[in-house]
């Protein structure tokens, strides 16, 4: 990780206790990890990117480590995920897909090897500009109840030659879900769908 020229990292927690309905018994926790580093390959096209997505490989498992770390040491675990990318305007949108193996990876590995498929969201962006990470049920990315996001803002990035790579993790489904489906004691687990 050394040779990624990583600037800097921010952690961001909440606890929701609630979303305008009644008080949860236990309050919902959702973070985001980000990590801001430069865009080797600002201002030009690489055709061969498979190196630096390999070489982000730790970085995916350090940041989602920390993340889990973060939201479960007062207990609960973790129930969704997800993951996106932010390319400086001086990078294009393929710095930022880059992400979806060693994000993806990361993710498996912290969490036990979850079977849903980890959403994701990418783009190219300004300094402070906000992405908003897609989170599902890591065990079945069709529960309902665990649609939901967590932002994820850098005041100071990505800079042009920039770019964010994130992770987000939640311990419960949305505060007082209630659009149907089937239910976390209906998960099957076996596909990752249902």
């Amino acid at each position: 990780m050394e040779n990624l020229r990583i600037r800097k990292v921010q952690l961001s927690l909440e606890r929701v206790h609630h979303a305008g309905g009644p008080v949860l018994g236990e309050p919902l926790r959702r973070g985001s990890i980000a990590a801001v580093l430069a865009n080797p390959f600002a201002g030009r096209h690489e055709p061969d990117l498979s190196g630096f997505m390999e070489s982000l490989i730790p970085l995916g498992m350090s940041m989602a480590e920390e993340l889990r770390d973060a939201l479960t040491a007062h207990g609960g675990r973790i129930e969704g995920y997800g993951k996106g990318a932010i390319a400086g305007v001086n990078g294009e949108l393929e710095l930022a897909a880059v992400w979806h193996a060693p994000g993806g990876a990361g993710l498996r590995a912290a969490l036990d090897d979850p079977k849903a498929m980890v959403p994701a969201a990418k783009k190219v962006g300004v300094l402070g500009c906000q992405l908003d990470l897609p989170l599902v049920y890591l065990h079945a990315s069709y529960l309902r109840s665990h649609y939901d996001v967590v932002p994820v803002v850098v005041p100071d990035g990505p800079r042009p030659d920039e770019v964010v790579y994130a992770l987000g993790m939640s311990t419960g489904p949305r505060p007082h879900h209630r659009i149907g489906g089937f239910t976390i004691d209906e998960v099957e687990g076996s596909d990752g769908l249902r």
